[in-house]
């Protein structure tokens, strides 16, 4: 009983958080890295003939296209925001979620399934919300291989002087929903697993 307790002590304290934000932020950004092009080639095709008819292209065409017409380095489009918001929103959700779950113990006795459902939820939803500036500003630069020219303060700042702060989170609401419902089922599936 007192290894749990001071197991949960230790998760539970700031440094155990920032150990669970760093290395679940780190682990996070190196996935991203990995699987950016297919990131930027699924923005692209979710894009595509917006607001017009004609056919669709798949993603292997998609692919030769790309690389045609703008080269290699435009499937690395929006990396920078792209590592930025991996190492912030993968550290808060995992970061955030034993600190929530320990939170619901203190507070109501129990850490069954249904809190460490809350936990993540929690977790997933304020961690998108945080992060989704970061978010609209690498689909932007994804889908704009002229904007590698002015990088991603300069598009930022042009997001917020041309629409409003208010576009950086644009799409936050079902984003939020979907992170909460994700990181609720992961972590809590993996949580009570183990």
């Amino acid at each position: 009983a007192f290894k749990f307790n001071e197991k949960r002590i230790s998760a539970s304290s700031p440094s155990g958080a920032l150990y669970h934000f760093g290395t679940s932020g780190i682990s996070v950004a190196v996935a991203t890295g990995l699987t950016h092009p297919l990131d930027v080639l699924k923005v692209r095709l979710q894009m595509q003939l917006v607001g017009q008819r004609g056919p669709l292209i798949g993603m292997g065409p998609l692919f030769v296209q790309v690389m045609k017409n703008e080269g290699p380095k435009s499937l690395y489009l929006g990396l920078t925001p792209a590592l930025t918001r991996s190492l912030l929103y993968g550290g808060l959700r995992l970061g955030l979620y034993e600190p929530s779950k320990y939170a619901c113990d203190w507070a109501f006795g129990s850490n069954n399934i249904l809190f460490k459902i809350a936990s993540g939820a929690f977790a997933g939803a304020i961690s998108t919300a945080l992060t989704n500036p970061v978010e609209v500003l690498k689909v932007r630069l994804q889908m704009n291989s002229d904007l590698r020219q002015r990088g991603p303060i300069a598009e930022m700042r042009r997001i917020v002087s041309k629409e409003g702060i208010g576009a950086l989170w644009k799409g936050v609401g079902p984003a939020s929903v979907r992170a909460a419902a994700l990181t609720a089922s992961q972590l809590a599936t993996y949580d009570e697993s183990k």
